[in-house]
This record gives C-alpha cells, sequence and structure tokens, in this order.
C-alpha cells in the first residue's frame, strides 16, 4: 500500500535541490512524480534521464499505483458514492440526485451567470444531515478571485427554511477559505489541503466539499499567448489529478468554476466556450454550463456526464440562495 506521509525528498536519487526543483514545477507530491514523464523530469531537474526513469519507478512502487482491479471492486467501491443536493429539485434531476462524492463537477459560464452563487449554497448546503441532502460536512474552499462573501453564506444560512434556523457562525466555522495568489499558490493550497482534510477526518464534520473558485483564472492571465498553452495545459493537468486524488480520499465533492472564452468561429448557438479545453474536460466528470435567461432566471445545461443525458434545469438565484423557478 502507499505511504500516505512520503516526502518527496524520500525517494532514491531525489536531494534536497532536485526536491525544490520538483516542487517549483507543480510536482508537490509522490503521486505526481509517479505518474511524470522522464524526459519532462530530466529537462525541469536537470538530471539524466535514466535518473528520471529511476525517480518516477521508485515513486510508481511506493505510491502504489498502476495495480489494476477488477469490475466488481468498482463496483463495490461505488457504492460509497453520496449525493450532495442543491435544494432546487430541478438541478438534483438533472444530476440524478446531486452532485456526486468522488467526482468533480465543473461550472462554467460568463460573469453573473451564477458559478459563485451556486459555490456558496454548495459550502452550505454540505454541512447539513444526509436526510436534508447534506453530507454533514465542512468545506475547503480555494479563492482565486476574491469571491467569497460570509455575508452571503449568512443570507443562504437563513434562507434554508428549515424549522429552528441554524446557526450561521457554525456554518462559517466549517468552511475553511484560502485566497490562491498565483497558479503555484493555488496549486499548493490543494496540496496543503490534504493535512487539514486528514485533520478533520475523525471530526463531527469530516471535508466532504472541496472547492476552487475559479480554477483558471490564474493559469490564463499567466500563460498568455499560444507558446505557453503546452505548460499551461501540462501543469493544469497535475493540479486537476491533485483533486481528484483528495476527492477520492476523503469521498467527498470536487466542485470547480471556470470562466469561459468567446469562440469567434462559431456563428450558429453559443459561441462560448470554456477555458482549459480538454485537459479540464476530461478530468472533470460532470460539466455544466451557466447562462441567464429571462427575468433573473438561469439555466444550468449538463453538457458533459459519464452516465446521464444532456438536459437543462432552470433556477433562481435569489437573496435567500438557489431557488426553484
Amino acid at each position: 500500500m502507499a505511504d500516505k506521509d512520503l516526502e518527496i525528498e524520500d525517494l532514491p536519487g531525489v536531494g534536497p535541490t532536485t526536491a525544490d526543483k520538483l516542487r517549483e514545477a507543480g510536482y508537490l507530491s509522490v503521486e505526481s512524480i509517479a505518474t511524470a514523464a522522464p524526459a519532462e523530469l530530466s529537462e525541469i531537474t536537470e538530471i539524466s534521464e535514466s535518473t528520471a526513469k529511476k525517480i518516477i519507478k521508485a515513486a510508481r512502487e511506493s505510491a502504489d499505483i498502476g495495480g489494476f482491479k477488477t469490475g466488481k471492486d468498482i463496483f463495490e467501491q461505488r457504492k460509497d458514492i453520496r449525493k450532495l443536493s442543491f435544494r432546487v429539485p430541478e438541478l438534483d434531476a438533472l444530476l440524478g440526485g446531486g452532485m456526486e462524492t468522488q467526482a468533480i463537477t465543473e461550472m462554467y459560464g460568463e460573469f453573473g451567470s451564477g458559478k459563485s452563487q451556486i459555490v456558496h449554497q454548495m459550502a452550505v448546503n454540505v454541512q447539513l444531515p444526509e436526510e436534508q441532502g447534506g453530507l454533514n460536512g465542512s468545506v475547503i474552499y480555494i479563492d482565486t478571485e476574491n469571491t467569497f462573501r460570509p455575508e452571503r453564506i449568512e443570507q443562504m444560512v437563513k434562507g434554508l427554511g428549515i424549522d429552528g434556523i441554524p446557526d450561521p457562525q457554525e456554518f462559517l466555522d466549517n468552511i475553511h477559505i484560502a485566497r490562491a495568489h498565483t497558479s503555484d499558490h493555488q496549486m499548493l493550497l490543494v496540496e496543503n489541503s490534504r493535512d487539514l482534510a486528514n485533520e478533520l477526518k475523525s471530526s463531527e464534520k469530516p471535508v466532504k466539499l472541496f472547492i476552487i473558485d475559479s480554477l483558471t483564472a490564474h493559469f490564463r492571465s499567466e500563460y498568455a499567448g499560444r507558446g505557453t498553452l503546452a505548460a499551461r495545459q501540462q501543469k493544469l493537468n497535475r493540479h486537476m489529478h491533485d483533486l481528484f486524488k483528495l476527492i477520492d480520499e476523503h469521498n467527498a465533492v470536487g466542485l470547480v468554476t471556470n470562466q469561459v472564452m468567446s469562440n469567434p468561429a462559431v456563428f450558429f448557438g453559443d459561441p462560448t466556450k470554456p477555458i482549459g479545453g480538454n485537459i479540464v474536460g476530461h478530468t472533470a466528470t460532470f460539466r455544466i454550463y451557466l447562462r441567464k435567461s429571462k427575468a433573473g432566471k438561469r439555466i444550468a445545461r449538463l453538457v458533459d456526464s459519464p452516465n446521464l443525458p444532456e438536459g437543462e434545469a432552470p433556477f433562481m438565484v435569489e437573496e435567500a440562495g438557489l431557488k426553484p423557478c
């Protein structure tokens, strides 16, 4: 089995200098090295490719990856999956009962389409008991654009409409927020989240929701221009996989928001598409496109899912939170 506490320096052939170079390049865990390409590792750390291969081999053995499971094993694992409810019947129906644990749900749309509103609402809902649609858990929230508003949480808690109004301060206590200033910092925060989540694992409110709002903002601003696209995509790929490992370990929900860019080549239909391209698209389990509609309505469209049909669901964003139309 994998040794969860293994550090990069514990791998044979990795000294302090090499470890620093790996971390600077975004390889923050033994698992991320285990899935790296030898040529890339060699270039980053200025070691020979044969040494890089040995380091990767040792990382794979330590991280216990690369083994096969039977379909029955996967079926048993999926029995643990829980659903986090939006508390809006149409949205829950769109996702087959709510947001799945052990999966990343990506919400993308233009400014004002409701991405951060959904994020705030789910940070409230996840803390509710399972019979009320929650997971009785706490939240780790990585904020890249300074969008988190405690006042909004307060309004949404009051708007739950549950008998014996819960104390908004208790809800705020269970939301652990970190502000990411760069893409490297953002990646480091996901790594640091592991320690916090492990600490809270045996508490009354284990971490059941990991949020990154927004996933791509820093990557987009730091890697401008076509020449940097490959480097950006590699880093984004590693970042998404680190998040996936976290939600898997804690049977938690992953929720990321994403911005859109215009595609002027589209003459018919909606010309907006999410940033991050195939990397984000292939790693996110569910992709939901949000757009504004008439009379303050918002529309959520399920664009991608491994087992659900495409569909749309309307909802309202009110002071009391997300509500049915």
